[in-house]
């Protein structure tokens, strides 16, 4: 006599990893989108078309059943520890001494990145929010107007990292610069969300964090010299999940926990091939669910034309003002002929960080459901327009 089969947590689990690790990478593959769609991007929208959205909204039994709340859980806890350990390792990376050396043309180059695509989408939002069905219900003007600004101006680190890597880029003195723009503009991102949703309490901890991380760092560079280099792994393990917590308490955002974890550490604690194959390793194995998991977690609803109307209008100011405020630092600071613009188009990828930021803004009622959509657009297709513009201002760069 037959029953019903029943399936299990762990199998539901194990059939979204096969799902997760299989669908993009096909598509991928089969298709050769890695020009205009590296293997980030596609597991992106992936996750989005696999997510409550698209999907789900056609099949909700099929979301309901293999992407169950525990799994979800599941999958979720996976792609923390591993964002973590990725930004982690890039902080490892970062050449601190040179940051200090440099320290007048980081502050120019981050602040004009940061403010100019700001100011640009602030424009853009007051043109927006000028019309109904765009601003949320829980939310003031102001706040509408600064969050659709500051997506605009948004550089997703991990994204960031990885096309660097694709362009063979990051361990040069370039990449370098573009590591240090970007991680003053990623802490800037979750001060201004502090300021967005006045919270005086999280603005206090953020605070305290930064006063408490000085000597803490102090004290963790001193235990490191003292220990052998497999201690160091152990011991830099346990450091990055301790400041991966505080900074989320404190409203910073784990991510930037685990950059700042990883900047006071030297890259030759560990060894720089053991950096490479640890970082390759979680690219391989535990990203893809970062990065799917992202696009699961966002519910896409549309909002007719005029959403594309808008996104397009968004794709202007944030791609416009980062190119004008990268290009005005590079003629403050007498950068050659070039630069400006692969550094401009580098530092507007912003998929990853921008859903995630557009995410607490759309749960805040701060933004409407169509906003989110047009921003998600604007996102994803920012993102895909790197690689193809900056491969051959690349080359041209490399050939003056």
């Amino acid at each position: 006599m037959g029953g019903r089969v029943t399936v299990t947590t762990t199998e539901l689990f194990l059939i979204a990893l096969t799902i997760i690790l299989t669908v993009p990478y096909l598509f991928w593959r089969v298709f050769r989108t890695d020009y205009w769609a590296p293997l980030v991007v596609v597991q992106i929208v992936a996750g989005i078309i696999l997510g409550p959205g698209v999907l789900g909204a056609a099949f909700p039994a099929y979301y309901q059943t293999v992407f169950s709340p525990e799994v979800i859980g599941a999958l979720n806890g996976i792609a923390w520890w591993a964002v973590m350990m990725f930004v982690f390792v890039a902080g490892i990376e970062l050449d601190l001494h040179a940051a200090w050396k440099d320290r007048r043309e980081t502050a120019v180059t981050a602040g004009l990145a940061l403010f100019t695509p700001l100011a640009a989408g602030a424009l853009a939002a007051v043109a927006i929010l000028a019309f109904p069905g765009w601003l949320g219900s829980e939310g003031h003007y102001y706040q509408g107007v600064l969050g659709i600004g500051m997506a605009c101006a948004v550089t997703a680190l991990p994204i960031l990292v990885l096309l660097m890597e694709k362009l063979e880029i990051f361990r040069q003195e370039l990449g370098q610069r573009l590591l240090r723009y970007a991680s003053l503009d990623d802490l800037a991102i979750w001060g201004v969300l502090a300021i967005i949703l006045v919270d005086m309490e999280r603005i206090a901890r953020q605070g305290a964090f930064l006063m408490l991380f000085a000597p803490a760092a102090w004290s963790m560079r001193k235990l490191m010299q003292r220990l052998s280099q497999a201690d160091r792994w152990y011991a830099g393990l346990i450091w990055l999940v301790l400041c991966g917590l505080v900074a989320d308490w404190a409203g910073l955002h784990y991510m930037v926990g685990a950059f700042l974890a990883g900047c006071v550490l030297d890259c030759q604690w560990f060894g720089e091939d053991k950096l490479d194959t640890f970082r390759g390793v979680i690219l391989l194995t535990v990203m893809p669910v970062f990065f799917l998991s992202t696009g699961l977690r966002t519910s896409w609803e549309g909002g007719g034309l005029a959403v594309f109307a808008v996104a397009a209008l968004l794709l202007a100011a944030s791609v416009g003002g980062k190119l004008a405020g990268v290009h005005l630092a590079g003629r403050i600071l007498g950068w050659r002929k070039g630069e400006a613009s692969v550094i401009g188009w580098l530092l507007q990828t912003k998929a990853l960080i921008m859903i995630i930021f557009a995410n607490v803004l759309l749960d805040k009622a701060i933004i409407t459901s169509q906003t989110f959509t047009a921003l998600l657009l604007m996102a994803v297709a920012s993102t895909m327009l790197t690689v193809p513009m900056v491969t051959p201002k690349l080359k041209k760069l490399a050939v003056d």
